[in-house]
């Protein structure tokens, strides 16, 4: 007669009803895995059936954005980052153990000039020096897996994302990570190209500043209709491609695209609509980890989204809008 994920699950709303009341605009909250994965669920609205498939993990660090709206009432919720962890979330990975993933990688920053108010994700361009360094601590941070195929959009940015990060998994040997190259399929395919869709807006493209959570919500419903269908599509394709490979002991896919289409796909990973778009927020260079500890025909566990340890000084920390918002730290 007791259930113990119900009663998380209803231990973590009561806990909201406190944690909002407080003043502060940061609030910083330390709990166990368990809790903290109720209470990321309870605040996006998610059931207690995705209780582990949104994981905690030791010292993981997790933010979520409250919004205020501009007519009031209750704020839009962003999950900014899951599960940020110290130790790399390709080489020690929580939850349960296993070598068949996705890894959905933002490509780097593209040339723009953020002080005249462009938005750098708005156009197809080639990555500034910024961007370039990104797609390196990139690519050496996926020397820990052993990728099977790099799939991208054919977006300059993206596809130079890809060229590095599979330039790199060839000089696995020279680099030291194991005694013989790698040899990476890639190939760039239709399904991943969103900005075709994110231009038919009739809003000022500049107002949808990259850095801001929930920016995907500002556009036009017929735009976001469009871009779940693609992104619907291309997750897919992407769960075909590792079913591809499913034979072999290491099964790693990797997609290098514009933030909004992966924001999209893990959406479909999680069985969700598209009024769900704006969920999840992702930076220039962050990766995001989906597992399949049941093979590509099970669900996926996502064991980090918009994680940028790897990138260091050459992030864009949190702190960047501060005002914009208040963070909200599990």
């Amino acid at each position: 007669g007791h259930y113990p994920v119900r009663e998380l699950w209803s231990r973590a709303r009561s806990c909201w009803k406190k944690i909002l009341t407080h003043e502060s605009r940061s609030i910083l909250v330390v709990a166990h895995n368990a809790v903290n994965q109720a209470l990321i669920a309870t605040a996006i609205g998610l059931g207690t059936e995705y209780f582990r498939v949104l994981l905690q993990s030791n010292c993981g660090v997790s933010v979520l954005d409250f919004i205020p709206k501009s007519e009031g009432g209750s704020p839009e919720i962003c999950v900014n980052r899951l599960n940020q962890t110290p130790s790399s979330p390709i080489s020690a990975g929580g939850g349960r153990k296993t070598s068949t993933r996705i890894i959905l990688v933002c490509h780097g920053f593209p040339q723009n000039n953020l002080e005249q108010g462009s938005n750098p994700f708005s156009v197809d361009i080639p990555m500034n020096m910024l961007g370039t360094i990104q797609a390196q601590k990139i690519a050496e941070l996926l020397l820990d897996a052993k990728v099977s195929i790099v799939v991208s959009s054919s977006a300059v940015a993206s596809v130079e994302t890809a060229n590095a990060i599979s330039r790199v998994q060839e000089a696995a040997d020279c680099l030291g990570a194991d005694c013989v190259p790698r040899y990476v399929d890639a190939k760039q395919v239709a399904d991943f190209d969103v900005e075709n869709i994110l231009h038919k807006t009739k809003k000022d493209l500049t107002s949808f500043q990259p850095l801001q959570s929930s920016w995907l919500k500002g556009f036009e419903e017929e735009v976001k209709k469009e871009l779940w269908q693609k992104s619907g599509v291309a997750w897919q394709l992407l769960l075909e491609e590792l079913s591809k490979g499913s034979s072999n002991p290491e099964n790693v896919v990797v997609a290098v695209g514009h933030p909004a289409l992966h924001i999209a796909m893990m959406g479909h990973c999680l069985n969700l609509s598209d009024e769900w778009l704006g969920l999840f927020h992702l930076d220039a260079g962050s990766i995001s980890v989906v597992d399949f500890p049941d093979g590509p025909t099970g669900g996926g566990v996502i064991q980090c989204i918009n994680y940028t340890a790897h990138l260091g000084r050459w992030s864009v920390p949190i702190t960047k809008i501060k005002g914009k918002y208040e963070n909200i730290v599990t």
